[in-house]
């Protein structure tokens, strides 16, 4: 049977085209139109705010490459959960920067390290805002690597696993809501997955970064987080950024693993990849629109050269138009503020 014909909208309407023609831009005229017929919309709720936590008190400590971004203690952290509340954005993910730092990672479990006592605090205070920690070592290891390193100075994927459980289970006990692994070792959704079973936190969500690259867009995080490797890069660990194909066998393998949401990151340079990622696996979906794309957006408006508040919901809508549900964003409260003016 051959395949139907197209019907010209005179064909399916029986309009003459000389009389009647097509005029798109009839539904772009005016902003109440244009609002109307919006094909994807974003909402506050979609946007996950990051920030960066370390122990002290009374401290707010700006990073100099992404402006309206701080390093914080865990009291300045609260108050950024109730800015988070007021403005209904749906969570936080919270990284740490911690006192000490070995060839290990030890702090990484620290019960009393800055991300627990920041899960502790924000869960007594509001105890209704999702938060998610961040489950690396790259921010807690001497050298900067993302596990513990062998004697050539190659990172050890299956020993690093147990360290990444007990970071998880560490988090879990202090109250996080969800649970999201970065390092991209091989299988550490599913030994992630069996230590929190074994810790009874079998209810507790994995966020994986299923298909995170090793990507130029990290720089000023790096600043951020104090987690700059002291030697090489984290290219044998991190995807390749020509590869596509590939992101979806990491990411088979997460969800065979048990991960609940998934996560692309970058955002805005793998549109492609969040658009494939959702069609193959219809799972919740995040993605991590990382500091270099914030820092771009806001270092091109303060010189004037982009309307920064037109870049910055172009940017988000995009993201969300490739297929995420959830956006990890430094914007979050300014994007939440932009779209209560609306």
């Amino acid at each position: 049977m051959s395949e139907p014909s197209m019907l010209s909208d005179e064909m399916l309407f029986g309009l003459e085209p000389s009389r009647s023609p097509v005029r798109l831009r009839r539904l772009r005229r005016t902003e109440a139109l244009r609002r109307v017929v919006r094909e994807t919309r974003l909402n506050a709720a979609q946007f996950i705010w990051p920030l960066f936590v370390r122990s002290g008190t009374g401290l707010r400590t700006p990073i100099g490459s992404m402006p309206g971004v701080f390093q914080t203690s865990v009291d300045e952290l609260v108050k950024d959960a109730g800015r988070a509340v007021e403005a209904g954005i749906g969570g936080v993910l919270l990284f740490g920067i911690p006192d000490h730092k070995d060839s290990v990672g030890s702090s990484a479990w620290d019960p009393h390290g800055p991300v627990a006592e920041g899960v502790r605090a924000i869960k007594a205070a509001y105890p209704q805002l999702l938060v998610i920690t961040d489950v690396c070592m790259c921010e807690y290891t001497d050298h900067g690597h993302c596990g513990v390193l062998t004697g050539d100075g190659d990172v050890d994927n299956d020993a690093t696993l147990e360290l990444l459980a007990r970071e998880a289970v560490a988090h879990a006990e202090a109250g996080a809501d969800i649970i999201a692994p970065s390092d991209m070792m091989d299988h550490r959704v599913g030994r992630l997955r069996e230590a929190l079973d074994e810790a009874g936190f079998s209810h507790l969500p994995i966020m994986s970064y299923a298909a995170k690259y090793a990507s130029a867009f990290y720089g000023p995080f790096r600043e951020a987080a104090e987690s700059t490797p002291s030697f090489g890069d984290r290219r044998s660990y991190q995807m390749d950024p020509s590869n596509a194909r590939e992101a979806l066998r990491e990411v088979r393998q997460d969800v065979a693993e048990g991960a609940d949401i998934l996560m692309v990151k970058p955002a805005g340079a793998y549109l492609d990849i969040i658009a494939a990622v959702k069609q193959d696996t219809g799972l919740p979906l995040a993605a991590y629109q990382v500091s270099g794309e914030y820092s771009m957006i806001k270092a091109a408006a303060e010189r004037g050269w982009i309307d920064g508040d037109r870049a910055m919901m172009e940017s988000l809508v995009a993201i969300a138009r490739a297929g995420a549900d959830l956006i990890i964003t430094y914007f979050a409260l300014d994007a939440a503020a932009a779209l209560r003016a609306r």
